[in-house]
């Protein structure tokens, strides 16, 4: 299922990332606000459990959740929306997974994995901030079922119908989180209007 955030503070942020002047630290900063306010709305219908508390006047029913949550950024990009999950999930585990695109074949590969104990017993998060066509965030989710994770979700700043259609087609089990669905890709891959390079752009360095 695919959702689309919609969300003034979401937007407001949004489109100071997009503009083409604003700096690392800014660009950063707001990125750590949005992925704070995804992790909000990502959470709502995590299952939890009822457990006996003592507050300073009685005791109650309170609530905690009832499954672990992984967070697995997808390298290098996908760790600008870390921060601000684990901000919101304190007590979130996480994992990277890095791929890269063959130059003569265009398929991605997986490079680098690590990931907590349990991932069976989890609800995994995967976070990149762009899911342009699509093709690397479905690679990962394929290498990280075959880690044993059932339950996962995808979580990306901005999107667009080709990335969409892509998950949607190979992993009609993943839930898609987007803060934006944007138009199109361009002729080089670029997603239109797009932020640009969000790791260069995260990481100062393009």
């Amino acid at each position: 299922m695919l959702t689309v955030l919609d969300h003034s503070l979401i937007k407001h942020k949004l489109s100071i990332m997009r503009q083409e002047d604003t700096s690392t630290y800014i660009f950063k900063q707001n990125l750590d606000e949005i992925a704070k306010l995804m992790a909000y709305e990502v959470t709502r219908n995590v299952p939890i459990v009822e457990k006996q508390i003592k507050t300073p006047i009685c005791e109650t029913t309170g609530y905690e959740l009832a499954e672990k949550i992984v967070l697995v950024p997808i390298l290098r990009a996908g760790i600008g929306l870390v921060d601000g999950f684990r901000d919101i999930i304190p007590t979130a585990k996480i994992g990277h997974i890095g791929m890269y695109r063959d130059k003569n074949t265009l398929e991605p590969h997986e490079y680098y994995a690590k990931f907590p104990k349990d991932m069976d017993k989890s609800i995994v998060i995967i976070t990149d901030p762009m899911l342009a066509t699509g093709g690397s965030a479905s690679a990962a989710i394929t290498n990280i079922k075959k880690r044993g994770a059932k339950k996962i979700m995808l979580v990306c700043l901005v999107g667009v119908p080709e990335g969409v259609k892509r998950i949607e087609e190979d992993h009609p089990d993943v839930d898609i989180t987007l803060a934006a669905l944007d138009d199109h890709l361009n002729e080089n891959g670029f997603i239109v209007p797009g932020l640009g390079d969000a790791g260069d752009r995260l990481f100062g360095t393009a």
